[in-house]
C-alpha cells in the first residue's frame, strides 16, 4: 500500500526532484508487487457508477439486489458477481 512521504521544503528544488522520483517509484512498486485487491465495504451506491466498476456492497444500508457481496456495474445496472 502506498503512503506519501513528507516532502522537502519548496526552496530546495534538487531535494524536491529526488523526493518526487522516490514517491513515483513507491507508487510503481505498489502496483507491481501486490498479490490481492481488497475492496472497502460500501454502505451507499457510488455517486457516478460507470461500466466496469466492481464494488463490495454491505447488503444492509445499500443492497443492489442480492444482499451483501460483490457487484459489477454494466449497461446501467448492478449485477451480482457471486
Amino acid at each position: 500500500m502506498y503512503q506519501v512521504g513528507q516532502p522537502p521544503t519548496l526552496n530546495e528544488p534538487e531535494a524536491f526532484v529526488g523526493w518526487l522520483r522516490q514517491e513515483l517509484e513507491k507508487i510503481e512498486s505498489a502496483f507491481v508487487d501486490f498479490d490481492f485487491a481488497q475492496l472497502k465495504e460500501l454502505h451507499v451506491e457510488p455517486v457516478r457508477p460507470r461500466d466496469g466498476m466492481v464494488v463490495f456492497a454491505d447488503g444492509t444500508d445499500w443492497d443492489p439486489g442480492s444482499g451483501q457481496g460483490f457487484y459489477g456495474y454494466y449497461n446501467g445496472a448492478w449485477e451480482s458477481l457471486g
